[in-house]
């Protein structure tokens, strides 16, 4: 019978098979097309060293030839004319110019001064005036090889003038003016012969070392020095922007970098080292022409070398403008000069500077800001984590002062400012949280959204009319690119017309129309509420945080260092220890109230802030604690008050995640009071573990009351911790352990009652109760192993049998195995070492009847076990006799008895096997 499928099966059946032909269809036409290409004429090849095939692209010689599949190797190919021409011009010219260096070094002292001068006059002119003639005839290769050579005779030139003409010479002087003379020779023989790619970066390199060379010789100070590296970094820099050739541009980049780094580092060093405010004058002018320099390049530099430059330019400024009132002030507060100098930074953002290098400006604030602060970290951590000292003598007495508890050996009195650089941070960035609108609308035309192509070049600084940069076309402003609904979109023309594929502008679907939800607001500005910076709009700005991400980032770090600002000044200050324990109390409990306040609030933005206020409120309730454990009272006081704390904002915070912590954080302030109590009753630790148990107690009543609340599992599990805790201090000794486990599980019973937590606490409570029990037995000296398996098997077969009896068709393996395993096999291990006969002989009883019970029932558990434990018990009592008789036996009756029966079995084999088959058949049958 042919079998039909469904229509559904079939349509799918069918839409397979056409796919797969579709698939074979294409990849015939394209072998088809290859071949085609492969059948043409080759064009004519392009000229030697040039390759225009790109990746994926036809290859020279075959156009419209499909690309390779991909893993094709090509085959080798021989090397070209030019390639080996390369090698042997490099090697001539190399062997030349080991030549030359051999000749003026060695040879020179043979020849007298007109052998000498004509012969390098001869060799340099010639070397000189070859390439010209070489560039005439298209032999470039041959040119630059003989170029490097003159270049080398140059400097061979210059050596044996210095050793013949001038020997008393200075050595840096000389080299000095040799530099100078060979660059200015370099450059007009580069720029007379435009060709020649060598002459005008080695004009380069010579350039960088007159001014250094003379400020050397003439013995210049440091700081003339460094106005030498600077002035070279700036020839460097104009070589930079306006030299010919990538080369020359590349060298005169890498010469400036290096020369400008070595001027500001002397500068620094000159600023940071000035004994008093007039001897940082200097050293400061020479930073701010650095920085002058700087952003000057940024004007025409691309975009990286721009930000680069503001960077540099931002930093030196800092250096500079911050260097001198530091050298007025304390050692300690000078970084607070250098922090005001980096936060005045920011007003870069009103000025008419680039874009690019605005950018690199605010970048070298943030970098001084985070300096500054990260200055603090050490003292912060120790605040934090000193206190944890004390958990070795707990209650040992009240200290003096806040630094004597936390016994650091920081240098207190160099920290002196950091609390005010924390303070003037948390400020700045709580300012900025409060009034984030105003921040955005200013530095709107500065990190305006930009576009791949031209029209993203506009986004800075387009619009006569209305506030430059808005981002509203209809105020003459220039639209946010990156809202549109299509790349290309990125600024509006002046006077309110947008430009073509702006924002905001056109009917839906035209193009450049803005997608759906798109606002036109810059993206800095916040969006609407609940909405994920990653939610919308291009891909490059999918990659920036919103605004609302970045207001509550401001929020948050002021939260973080306002609160370490204050815990850093009671150090600083050596609060009394009081006062200090007291501060972190009030600050944990602000930090709880912003937590609270902030969580239920709903406005955009404000998540960060709530969030970052709770996960403080916890570091400052840790270190809270740990500094109130030196004294008794404090203790008390501080987690009780912290208990209060935390639940009460349990209690007024909004149903979530937030409540859930709190309520936890109030449960192990809870915990930890008990704990207190035991050692202030001066009870050993096992003895306070039944005290401890107060708080999981009321855990499991909490949970009752909640139900189903979100809270209710926490809390509950945070006081099994503490249970668990419990358990611990009891271990040392075992009666107090039996108890306390028997009380676990009275608990774990009462949470049983419910039925949301009946699967786990069930199973939980009757495995602490067989805990208890065997704990207690061992700690009565109790050896029987009956009497630790029976408590666990006589529930499990009443679970077993209340199991079979709801579903009969349940196996008596898994209904009771395990409990009647967990008796019989200890007893019968036990038995079989027993020399006693009353074991085995209950054993042998309990199982006979175990193994009628599976017989009459039909369970293959039963059945097994008793008749196996029955055999082994059996066996065991035999076995004495057993061997008592085969030794009293002939020597040939046991291989007699065994051939007997091999051939009764052997006679009845058939029959044997099928009574097998039926024995099989039978315990398969059972349940």
């Amino acid at each position: 019978m042919e079998h039909v499928p469904p229509p559904a099966e079939e349509l799918a059946r069918l839409d397979r098979e056409l796919a797969e032909l579709d698939a074979r269809r294409a990849q015939l036409l394209t072998r088809r097309a290859w071949l085609l290409a492969a059948l043409r004429p080759p064009a004519p090849t392009a000229a030697p060293g040039w390759n225009p095939s790109a990746w994926g692209a036809p290859a020279a010689g075959r156009p419209g030839a499909p690309a390779q599949p991909w893993g094709y190797v090509p085959p080798k190919q021989p090397s070209t004319p030019r390639s080996a021409q390369n090698v042997l011009l490099t090697l001539g010219g190399l062997l030349l110019t080991i030549a030359a260096i051999a000749f003026t070094l060695v040879s020179w002292g043979s020849m007298g001064i007109g052998g000498r001068s004509a012969v390098l006059a001869l060799v340099t002119v010639g070397a000189l005036a070859a390439p010209a003639v070489l560039l005439r005839r298209g032999l470039t290769a041959t040119a630059e090889a003989l170029a490097a050579l003159a270049l080398v005779l140059t400097l061979l030139d210059a050596y044996a003038v210095h050793a013949v003409a001038a020997p008393d010479t200075d050595g840096l002087g000389f080299t000095a003016v040799a530099a100078a003379v060979l660059a200015a020779l370099w450059t007009a023989y580069g720029l007379t012969l435009g060709k020649l790619h060598l002459p005008l970066p080695a004009a380069v390199v010579l350039a960088q070392w007159p001014l250094l060379f003379g400020a050397w010789a003439a013995g210049a100070p440091t700081l003339v020095v460094g106005w030498a590296l600077l002035a070279t970094a700036v020839l460097d820099g104009a070589i930079a922007l306006w030299g010919k050739g990538t080369g020359t541009r590349v060298t005169a980049c890498v010469g400036g970098s290096v020369m400008a780094f070595s001027a500001l580092m002397v500068g620094l060093t000159l600023s940071v080292t000035a004994s008093g405010p007039l001897g940082a004058l200097a050293p400061g002018a020479l930073l701010l022409t650095g920085a002058a320099a700087a952003l000057a390049g940024a004007w025409r530099a691309p975009k990286g070398f721009a930000r680069a430059g503001g960077v540099v330019a931002g930093l030196a400024v800092v250096a500079a403008v911050g260097g001198v009132p530091a050298a007025a002030v304390p050692e300690d507060w000078g970084v607070l000069a250098y922090l005001s100098a980096g936060l005045a930074l920011t007003a870069v953002v009103r000025t008419g500077l680039p874009r690019n290098a605005v950018l690199g400006v605010l970048v070298a604030s943030a970098a001084v800001v985070a300096g500054a602060l990260a200055g603090a970290l050490p003292g912060l951590a120790a605040v934090l984590l000193g206190p944890v000292s004390l958990l070795s003598d707990v209650w040992a007495g009240s200290p003096e002062g806040f630094r004597a508890a936390l016994g650091s050996t920081l240098p207190w009195t160099g920290l002196a400012a950091t609390p005010v650089v924390l303070a003037v941070s948390a400020g700045l960035l709580g300012s900025a949280y409060r009034w984030w609108p105003s921040l955005a609308r200013i530095a709107a035309p500065l990190i305006a959204r930009e576009e791949p192509g031209p029209a993203g070049a506009a986004a800075y600084g387009a619009g006569s009319a209305g506030a430059p940069g808005t981002g509203t076309p209809e105020a003459g402003g220039a639209a946010v690119p990156g809202t549109g609904g299509e790349p290309g979109a990125g600024t509006a023309g002046t006077g309110g017309t947008p430009a073509p594929g702006a924002s905001g502008a056109g009917a839906p679907g035209a193009p450049g129309a803005a997608a759906p939800g798109a606002s036109g607001a810059p993206w800095y500005a916040g969006g609407r509420a609940g909405a994920p910076w990653y939610a919308g709009g291009a891909p490059a700005a999918r990659r920036r945080p919103s605004g609302a991400a970045l207001r509550g980032a401001a929020g948050a770090g002021a939260v973080v260092l306002g609160w370490g600002a204050l815990l850093l000044a009671g150090a600083v200050l050596d609060a009394p220890y009081a006062v200090a324990v007291a501060g972190e109390t009030v600050l944990v409990a602000g930090l709880l109230a912003l937590a609270v306040r902030g969580a239920g609030s709903g406005r955009d933005a404000s998540a960060a802030v709530p969030v970052t206020a709770l996960v403080v409120a916890l570091a400052g309730a840790v270190s809270a604690g740990l500094l109130s454990l030196a004294s008794e009272g404090a203790s008390y006081a501080v987690f009780g008050a912290l208990t209060a704390l935390f639940a009460g904002a349990s209690v007024r915070a909004g149903a979530g995640v937030e409540r859930a912590v709190f309520a936890v954080a109030a449960t192990v302030g809870g915990t930890v009071l008990t704990g207190f109590a035991g050692r202030s009753l001066e009870l050993a630790p096992h003895e306070a573990a039944p005290l401890v148990l107060l708080v999981p107690a009321l855990t499991v009543l909490f949970g009752a009351r909640l139900r189903r609340n979100p809270v209710a599992l926490p809390v509950e599990l945070t006081g099994a911790l503490g249970a668990l805790v419990a358990v611990g201090l009891a271990v040392p000794d075992a009666p107090f352990l039996a108890l306390v486990l028997a009380l676990c599980g009275v608990l774990a019973a009462g949470a049983a009652v419910r039925p949301e937590r009946r699967p786990v606490a069930g199973y939980l409570a009757a495995a602490l109760f067989v805990l208890a029990t065997w704990v207690r037995l061992a700690a009565s000296e109790v050896s029987f192993p009956e009497a630790y398996t029976l408590p666990v098997t006589v529930p499990a077969l009443v679970v077993g049998f209340l199991r079979r009896r709801k579903d009969p068709e349940a196996s008596s393996w898994t209904a009771y195995g395990p409990g009647l395993a967990a008796t019989l096999l200890p007893s019968l291990a036990v038995a079989w070492t027993d020399p006693d006969w009353q074991r085995p002989l209950l054993l042998g009883v309990a199982a006979l009847v175990v193994t009628l019970l599976g017989a009459r029932h039909r369970l293959q558990a039963l059945l097994l076990l008793g008749g196996a434990v029955l055999a082994l018990d059996g066996l065991h009592e035999l076995a004495p006799y057993v061997v008592q008789v085969a030794g009293a036996l002939p020597r040939w009756l046991p291989p007699a008895l065994a051939g007997l029966l091999l051939l009764v079995v052997g006679a009845t084999y058939e029959q044997r096997l099928r009574d097998a088959r039926r024995l099989k058949d039978a315990l398969g049958r059972m349940r």
